[in-house]
């Protein structure tokens, strides 16, 4: 099997061939992203493998399809990036990696709460100066206050584990939630809203998750609330979000995605200038943290996403049920 890779880094090369030992597949790693120009790059190719910012719209599906492309695997677990309507129309199969390591996302999230707090982004670049003094960087003890977590799946739970472990109170907002966490209170979104000192988000985008932070849900929260998005960008509106920042609202951020994110993100752009005034407004404040969607990033999640997307592509080989089909 002949296997086209865009967007890949040299990460992914390093954990795709190692895995690819026990497949033997032909790998191919182009660094741009999939659009419309760049699809047309796939023929001659059995399938092809998509990140995050890829556009798998429904051009992208018609040029691959005409090209003979019946497969896309997906190296990530969201697929909102995909008109899976249009895949159907035209028999392209997608697979997904539903998950790969909790742990990363869940702890990056923890990270940046806690830098956020306890303001050590800051507080290195003071002292790299010899400025050792503290005034400015008072943080806050979590232990006893109040985090909401908004989607409590694999990822969800296990950073509300983390979270008890600090003593904090958990509540979860989740319609589909299936877990077990004794510790944990279910509530409404607006409960958890006016309740937390701190929302944090791990759930998936959809049309009913978009936005879901917006301006009537910040106005819901606590003065001073702290936000964590390690998610999907478009869960939160960025403008609601920046009025929420101007206002004291919002009294913390933490964004590892963006809604605007896709030709931004997983490029450097060192000296250029910023074309997203919105992004840009949003690393003006000194109580944001932005990190380039690396939440993700540990050697065991590069190594899980490269075993099950190799797996994935095996099973459409061997015309028997197709591992981590997603479907319409």
């Amino acid at each position: 099997m002949r296997v086209l890779f865009y967007s890949a880094q040299t990460y992914d090369i390093e954990s795709f061939d190692l895995a690819n030992k026990d497949h033997g597949f032909e790998l191919i790693y182009l660094e741009a992203h999939l659009n419309e120009k760049t699809a047309l790059l796939s023929k001659g190719f059995d399938a092809v493998c998509v990140f995050v910012n890829d556009s798998v719209d429904a051009e992208v599906l018609r040029i691959l399809s005409e090209n003979g492309i019946g497969l896309i695997a997906l190296r990530c677990a969201g697929f909102n990036n995909v008109d899976l309507e249009a895949a159907k129309k035209y028999n392209i199969k997608i697979v997904r990696v539903p998950e790969y390591s909790p742990y990363a996302v869940a702890e990056h999230s923890c990270a940046l709460i806690l830098a956020l707090n306890r303001k050590t982004h800051r507080a290195y670049n003071r002292t790299r100066e010899s400025n050792f003094k503290l005034c400015g960087l008072q943080g806050f003890d979590l232990a006893g206050k109040t985090i909401g977590i908004i989607g409590c799946g694999r990822i969800g739970q296990v950073a509300a584990k983390i979270f008890d472990g600090f003593g904090m109170k958990v509540l979860v907002y989740d319609p589909y939630y299936k877990g077990d966490l004794d510790f944990a209170v279910q509530v409404t979104l607006p409960e958890l809203l006016q309740a937390s000192d701190i929302v944090s988000l791990y759930c998936p985008l959809n049309q009913e998750t978009k936005h879901l932070i917006d301006a009537k849900a910040i106005e819901q929260m606590k003065d001073g609330v702290m936000i964590i998005n390690t998610s999907r960008g478009a869960l939160i509106d960025s403008k609601a979000a920046i009025a929420g920042l101007k206002s004291g609202k919002i009294g913390y951020l933490g964004l590892d995605v963006y809604e605007e994110e896709a030709g931004l993100f997983f490029e450097d752009h060192t000296g250029m200038i910023m074309q997203d005034e919105v992004l840009a407004r949003l690393l003006t404040f000194p109580n944001v943290l932005v990190t380039g969607h690396q939440a993700f990033f540990t050697a065991e999640a590069l190594s899980q996403i490269a075993k099950t997307t190799l797996v994935n592509l095996e099973s459409s080989l061997h015309g028997s049920e197709i591992s981590n089909l997603v479907e319409a």
